[in-house]
């Protein structure tokens, strides 16, 4: 057996397509690293500027972000517990707050205090405190 069977007979087909498959696969590969070649060039040239970019506070570029408007149930509640916030100071306790809101004989101040909560009108410091939303328009 020599020749065009002896390819046949052990699967010479087949292998000439796979090889032929990786080398095309290879060549693509190869061709769109070099196009686009200039890009990682210019990364590397401008390193600096990009670390730079990397290193930049977050907060810096935070957008200003729209105002929240809370629901119509709750938003007596919120303005008695911003007046409370306000006296309690800039950052306070939860405890403390809904302390005040007992004495001063706000309605139901337990599920109205979780409410603003919900609505992120009362937002953490990350302090183990809590603090007014700016963004909340009563």
């Amino acid at each position: 057996m020599t020749g065009l069977e002896a390819i046949e007979a052990h699967n010479g087909w087949s292998i000439a397509v796979v090889g032929i498959s990786i080398v095309f696969t290879g060549l693509v590969l190869l061709s769109a690293t070099i196009a686009q070649l200039h890009k990682i060039l210019a990364l590397f040239e401008k390193k600096d500027s990009f670390q730079e970019r990397l290193r930049q506070d977050p907060e810096r570029e935070k957008k200003e972000e729209p105002p929240i408007l809370l629901p119509a149930d709750i938003r007596e509640s919120a303005r008695h517990f911003r007046l409370l916030a306000t006296q309690t100071g800039d950052v306070f306790p939860l405890p403390k707050l809904l302390d005040y809101a007992v004495k001063r004989g706000l309605y139901r101040p337990h599920s109205a205090l979780n409410e603003l909560l919900r609505a992120k009108a009362i937002v953490p410091d990350g302090n183990g405190y809590y603090k007014w939303n700016k963004n909340v328009s009563c």
